[in-house]
Order: C-alpha cells, then sequence, then structure tokens
C-alpha cells in the first residue's frame, strides 16, 4: 500500500513501576516517529493511580508531545474534577478523553459521586471551561455490556454528544459491519462528530479473549478458533494478528473512517507492524 496520510493516535496507560515508566518512554519515542496527532493516558480515580496519570501526562508534556489525558468522573466531586482539568489548561492541554469511569465492585450509581455519567461530565467541561478542551467521548459499536439494550447503548451516545463532545472513540473491535451500522445508527439521529475506530492489535489470545469477554468485545468465531490452535506460539499469533487488523484497518480506513485509535498496551512492536502495512511511515530526514 502506497504511503498516505492517515491520523492515528496511540493509548497508553501509567506505569506501576520505574521499569514500566522506562518501557513505556522507549515505546513513545517509537511511535511518535510515526507524527500521531496525540498520545492519550488512561485514568486512575484516587490515591497513587491518579497520581501514576499525572506523571505520565507530565512526562509527554514535558517532550513537547500533544496529550489527551482520560478523564473519568465516577465517585468523583466537582472540585476534585475543576482542579484536574485546571492542572491539565496550565499545562497547555487541548483534548480530554470524558468518560464515566467503571463501577467499583457490587455498587450501582446511588452517592458514588456528584457526577454519575459521561453526558453529565461533558456538560460540567463545557460549563466551566467553555471551549478549551476538545472533547472525546467513547463509543460502542457492539454495545457497552451494562447497556439495557441497543436502542439505551445510542440514546446514552447521543446524550454525550448533544451535552458537547466533539469526536468520538469506539470500542475495539473486529467485525467492520458493527462499526458501519453504528454509523448508519449515528446518522438516523442526527449526529454527525466524528467516530474513530478503536484498534487493538493482537498478540496474546488468552488476554486478549479474558477483555474481550469482560467489556463486550466480539471476536469472530473464525478468528477464535484460529488464535486457540495455536496455543502457545506466540510468534505465529502476532502474525495472523498483524494480518488481520491490518485488513482490518485498511477496510475501515477506505470506506471512510476518520483515523485510527491504536490500543498500544504500552508496546510499539505489533503498532509498528500494522501501520507499515498500511503505509504509515516515519517522514524521511
Amino acid at each position: 500500500m502506497e504511503n498516505r496520510h492517515t491520523a492515528v493516535s496511540f493509548e497508553l496507560f501509567p506505569p506501576k513501576t520505574e521499569k514500566g515508566m522506562e518501557k513505556l518512554k522507549l515505546t513513545v519515542n517509537q511511535l511518535k516517529q510515526l507524527q500521531p496527532e496525540y498520545f492519550s493516558v488512561t485514568y486512575g480515580a484516587g490515591g497513587s493511580t491518579q497520581e501514576r496519570t499525572f506523571a505520565t501526562v507530565d512526562w509527554l508534556r514535558e517532550q513537547g508531545i500533544d496529550t489527551a489525558p482520560h478523564l473519568s468522573c465516577i465517585g468523583a466531586d466537582k472540585d476534585e474534577i475543576r482542579e484536574i482539568l485546571e492542572r491539565y489548561r496550565r499545562q497547555d492541554i487541548h483534548r480530554i478523553v470524558a468518560l464515566r469511569g467503571d463501577l467499583p465492585s457490587g455498587s450501582g450509581l446511588g452517592g458514588l459521586g456528584e457526577l454519575n455519567y459521561a453526558n453529565e461530565l461533558v456538560r460540567f467541561i463545557r460549563e466551566n471551561f467553555a471551549d478549551h478542551f476538545h472533547i472525546e467521548v467513547a463509543a460502542y459499536p457492539e454495545f457497552h455490556p451494562q447497556a439495557e439494550n441497543a436502542r439505551a447503548d445510542l440514546d446514552n451516545f447521543a446524550r454525550k454528544v448533544r451535552s458537547g463532545a466533539n469526536g468520538a472513540i469506539t470500542q475495539y473491535f473486529y467485525n467492520p459491519d458493527a462499526y458501519w451500522r453504528f454509523l448508519d445508527d449515528c446518522q438516523a439521529r442526527g449526529i454527525d462528530i466524528p467516530v474513530t475506530p478503536g484498534i487493538m492489535p493482537i498478540t496474546n489470545y488468552s488476554s486478549l479473549a479474558r477483555f474481550s469477554d469482560a467489556c463486550g468485545a466480539e471476536i469472530p468465531r473464525w478468528i477464535r478458533k484460529r488464535l486457540e490452535a495455536w496455543g502457545d506460539d506466540l510468534e505465529s499469533i502476532r502474525d495472523f494478528g498483524t494480518e488481520v487488523v491490518s485488513r482490518l484497518c485498511t477496510q475501515l480506513l477506505e470506506g471512510g473512517a476518520p483515523g485510527l485509535h491504536f490500543y498500544t498496551m504500552n508496546q510499539s512492536g505489533s503498532v509498528l507492524n500494522i501501520c507499515k502495512n498500511l503505509g504509515i511511515h516515519a517522514p524521511a530526514p
């Protein structure tokens, strides 16, 4: 495939150890050669987890890298969220990924915080920071696992858009028809913000299957059965995964997707191979 200009972005998670941070820095230095629009950083609410998010964001900004911190609202009060957003504004950060966040185990929504849904967080950001932040929200082409039904999930997405979201990033998927149908449903509701596909490289079958079962992302049977057959042969799994995901990305881009957002898991190898297959290269010196 010939070289093309494709908008890409990469998700990172905050490392728990100094060794993990060094690995993240190496990953970022490799991936930034592809000139991504930004790196996003996942968010841990409260305590040391939140501090690790801040440390990762701080390092990225020190390198002059455009950064989009995740911000979840479940269990937080408005003053805390306002303080975090002020911190990011001082760092000249202009993009936020606004999320509800995971519910604490065994809890419902009642009494967890002042903002319990992502649309409430989006509205709060707009009311307090006007248009300073470009706000990305989550979208679920195969529907959120906690949604009552497909219609309710689309209603939830529409509320986030009406509250002021600029764009959306999807949960990962391997069936492009789910993405196209989701866009059709959005168009029918008058939703016209860019919806960027989230892309999960395939590098380890057992962890992918476990995570997919938890988050509601479907691994098509033909992919699952092939991955099962390789057992612990990680090299074959990675080669097959690179082929499958590269083909998926090609279909999405040729169909008009606005870009690709890679869930890197703080690793660069598979992402670099997929981007190479797509003709996305570092510019020549």
